[in-house]
């Protein structure tokens, strides 16, 4: 049976930890009183008596006649005497028995002291305890109102967004059958004013356009005011100057696609330039596509809200069965039964007295049925509450199938490759083989390396109780886990070192070079069709993530930028060694160097060259211009700061890739090298450990590190920094090439360095989810909030 401490432990909500019933500490202190009610002195007193009364007949007013009786048969059958006994030994046993007697009830004395004492430690013990338990309950009082508070403000909001789309889906029907009958009405219809307009539409119309929208936002504005949506006011009856309402309801739809910023930009350029005042500001149409938007944001801010009423009827349970338990232990420990008379307490509290969340937890339910699910309850259970994956024996089984065969294979590899010479100095084999097959195989084994890390990663933050499918906005239904990423690791470097023994045995065997060389090329297209496959199998929901989250970070800053967004563009600057082998792989395939095997027709080529520049400068590109992005949207001057580290690094990487591109570098050369990899490695190490980490925190209670930790011991962190600091400044290596190594060496050393960054990426992650994880445990966000899309605005008159 599963102890309650580690049920708990288990099904608490991870942001909001602290603001439980301590378990443990009140656990804790029922240890103590049960310390306080064993009797320490009594037992060392009455421990030497020969009859051992004190453990067959407990202590009583006459021990000291049974101790007396006692010591006279003892003293009778050992000595094997009559009963006329010498005078001296009768005198001496009376003394003797005086002589205990005293020493029992000086004994009986000290016992009643320390039994008092001990009473009374009781009593301040149990005492403490109590106090605790007030502390505790009107803690988690106070958290339950807030947040209950909280939900109910949002739900309040919510439900007047719903009446206004449930009052506007009518109306834009009704406009939309006009417009067929009429085709010049549709040019005027479907307009309502706002003051701040993103839109492009044209900024002059005449009087009588004027007149035309203003009716039909009178006709809007009695429409909603006809169904009691009295946020809108009175105010919006009354008229500017010129006939406009001076309050105005606005759609607010999130630019989180290229054309919605451009369009928002153009906007915003174009009232810049004309500097036109917001009086003349265009009117906003409501059409089909904004209220379908508006529509989705409302059914995702129901999603959320649920799912937070859920959560915090779940903290109400769990504290329950919390304040239940301890107090029987308390009885059971105290022999009190104090229980009933607290538990009234704890039921007449406010956090289980209270039925706010169970009653708009049922209207949320019902509304989302009724206006989002056709009234089909299961498709909306589908949304409120989905399933989460069941963890299968199978793909555990399957990990270690893989494991054992990429062990196995890669053994018959290295084998095969040293019976037939393969990577022998001076072999004829030696250079084809390593520009063929070298590329995609360091491809594939820094791609499954890196699943490998995040595998780890995802072990270590569900050990720890970090919520990432929060934190990356992951659906619980599909979000990977740990044994996946494990599975889809194992099994892709299982595939590419049996191609890879294949390739060999092939070769081994007579045949050509243009026969074999092709089966790289085959292994790659393999997996490309499987990445974009349309069928649901391989993980097909986590497929397609991936490639949205790569269509976001490619046009930048043209989309929103999201936790996982930026994540992931992190992981790409880890992987630019990567990108450059699929580089040369490309080259490869699409050249037709295997045919030829005339390697050198790319590293010569000077398009090659130029490529390598831009790959180089990629990643670094994308992820400044997500800090480009988030500065414009937030107005965050850290975000300037961060662009200002990536701009570093590509300076770092152009001066890295034209001193490997030289044969001999200059002087000048080399020390513009060291200087800015330098700059831009002392830039990334403030931002890791300051911003990303937390940590150097001056007023932290933990030096050196940040307030609150995760794991509990604080060396972890240390050597961690350490691990870092050692991993950044590797590229030390690869611009002053300490070890002289000829070319196969050469490349596996490249390989290794690569290799050594995917760790520190991996290495990394960790700590950054964890800072993320404690911010959002300090704001209390266990649930997202989603933007409402209906807001009014004042018109100028």
């Amino acid at each position: 049976m599963v102890k309650f401490s580690k049920e708990l432990e288990a099904q608490l909500i991870p942001e909001w930890k602290d603001y439980f019933v301590n378990y443990w500490l009140l656990k804790k202190h029922i240890k103590k009183i049960r310390l306080s009610r064993k009797p320490k002195q009594v037992a060392q007193v009455f421990s030497n008596s020969p009859g051992q009364y004190c453990s067959d007949f407990g202590h009583s007013v006459f021990d000291p006649i049974r101790n007396f009786i006692s010591l006279i048969s003892l003293k009778l059958h050992t000595s094997g005497s009559s009963c006329n006994g010498d005078h001296n030994e009768v005198v001496r046993h009376k003394s003797t028995e005086n002589q205990d007697h005293v020493d029992q009830e000086e004994a009986l004395h000290e016992y009643n002291d320390t039994e008092l004492s001990q009473l009374f430690s009781e009593e301040d013990e149990v005492k403490l305890f109590f106090d605790m338990l007030d502390e505790e309950l009107e803690k988690v009082n106070r958290f339950y109102t807030a947040r209950e508070a909280e939900f109910l403000e949002r739900g309040e909001g919510l439900l007047k967004q719903l009446q206004i789309l449930q009052d506007l889906k009518p109306i834009l029907d009704q406009r939309r059958r006009k417009s067929f009958l009429s085709p010049k009405s549709s040019l005027h219809g479907g307009f309502i004013s706002r003051s701040n307009s993103n839109s492009t539409s044209s900024r002059h119309s005449d009087y009588s356009e004027g007149t035309d929208e203003s009716s039909q936002t009178d006709e809007v504005i009695a429409a909603l005011e006809k169904n009691g949506l009295n946020f809108i006011g009175a105010a919006t009856r009354s008229k500017t100057k010129k006939g406009k309402p001076k309050m105005a309801l606005r759609i607010d739809i999130p630019v989180t696609t290229p054309a919605r910023t451009i369009s928002a930009v153009t906007s915003t350029l174009w009232e810049d330039i004309a500097n036109t005042p917001s009086k003349n500001s265009p009117r906003e149409m409501i059409n089909r596509k904004k209220i379908q938007c508006a529509e989705k944001m409302i059914r995702g801010a129901f999603v959320e809200l649920y799912r937070g009423l859920g959560l915090l009827k779940t903290y109400c349970t769990l504290n329950m069965v919390a304040f239940t338990k301890i107090l029987k232990k308390f009885d059971k420990v105290a022999n009190r039964q104090a229980s009933a008379s607290y538990m009234k307490t704890v039921k007449g509290s406010h956090f289980i007295s209270s039925d706010k969340v169970v009653r708009l937890m049922d209207e949320v339910e019902s509304l989302f049925i009724k206006h989002f699910a056709d009234n089909d309850r299961k498709k909306a259970m589908k949304f409120l509450r989905p399933q989460q994956q069941k963890d299968s024996h199978m793909v555990t089984f399957f990990v270690g199938l893989f494991t054992g065969c990429f062990v196995t294979l890669f053994v018959v590899y290295a084998i095969l490759a040293h019976i037939s010479g393969m990577f022998s100095p001076g072999s004829k084999d030696e250079s084809g083989y390593m520009e063929t097959v070298y590329p995609i195989f360091s491809t594939f084994a820094l791609l499954s390396l890196h699943l490998f890390m995040y595998g780890c990663n995802l072990l270590m933050w569900k050990s720890t109780r970090i919520n990432y499918t929060f934190i990356f906005e992951f659906s619980p239904k599909t979000a990977l886990k740990y044994r996946d990423a494990f599975l889809i690791c194992t099994s892709l470097m299982t595939s590419v070192v049996g191609a890879l023994v294949i390739h060999l045995i092939l070769r081994s065997s007579g045949f050509s070079a243009q026969q074999v060389d092709i089966i790289p090329g085959i292994l790659l297209l393999i997996f490309l069709v499987m990445l974009i496959c349309p069928l649901n199998v391989f993980y097909r929901s986590t497929r397609y993530s991936f490639l949205k989250v790569l269509r976001n970070i490619v046009f930048s800053p043209f989309y929103k930028v999201l936790m996982v967004d930026f994540f992931m563009a992190d992981q790409l600057t880890s992987q630019i060694p990567l990108l450059r082998h699929m580089e040369t792989t490309a080259c490869y395939l699409l050249a037709g160097t295997f045919k030829t095997h005339h390697y050198d027709v790319c590293k010569k080529g000077t398009m090659y060259r130029e490529l390598a520049y831009v790959i180089s400068f990629a990643p670094y590109y994308w992820r400044a211009m997500q800090c480009a992005r988030r500065w414009f949207e937030e107005s965050d001057p850290k975000q300037l700061a961060n662009l200002g580290k990536y701009v570093s690094a590509m300076v770092a990487a152009g001066a890295r890739l034209t001193y490997a591109q030289q044969q001999e570098p200059t002087v000048f050369c080399t020390i513009l090298v060291v200087v800015t990899s330098a700059l831009a490695t002392i830039y990334q190490l403030y931002w890791d450990f300051v911003q990303d980490w937390g940590f150097f925190n001056p007023t932290s209670r933990n030096p050196w590190l940040r307030d609150d930790l995760i794991l509990r011991k604080k060396s972890i962190y240390y050597i961690s920094i350490v691990i870092n600091l050692v991993l950044r400044v590797a590229w030390v290596e690869s611009v002053m090439r300490f070890i002289k190594v000829g070319n196969i060496e050469a490349k596996f050393l490249d390989f290794t360095l690569a290799s050594l960054e995917v760790f520190r990426r991996g290495h990394w992650n960790f700590y950054r989810l964890e800072n993320e994880h404690l911010n959002n445990v300090g704001k209390y966000r266990a649930v997202k909030a989603v933007p409402l899309p209906f807001r009014e605005t004042d018109s100028d008159g």
